[in-house]
């Protein structure tokens, strides 16, 4: 997967784990806010695995080394 696709499925996830939490609370609901909890959580680990593999392109790309294609 790409950093852009990590990112934003991230975001997506981070933004609807956000929202159940939110709606979880707010109606007494506390498997809606741990789901919410969690997939909140699963987004902000995409949006580090994006950001991560933005980092070693970048290392790469300042020591010239070339990326192998599948």
């Amino acid at each position: 997967m790409s950093s852009i696709n990590d990112k934003v499925k991230g975001a997506f996830n981070s933004s609807v784990g956000s929202l159940k939490e939110g709606a979880g609370r707010a109606a007494g609901n506390q498997n809606l806010e741990a789901e919410g909890s969690m997939q909140k959580t699963k987004g902000q680990a995409q949006k580090l695995s994006g950001a991560i593999k933005d980092t070693i392109q970048k290392g790469k790309d300042l020591l010239g080394i070339k990326s192998k294609k599948s």
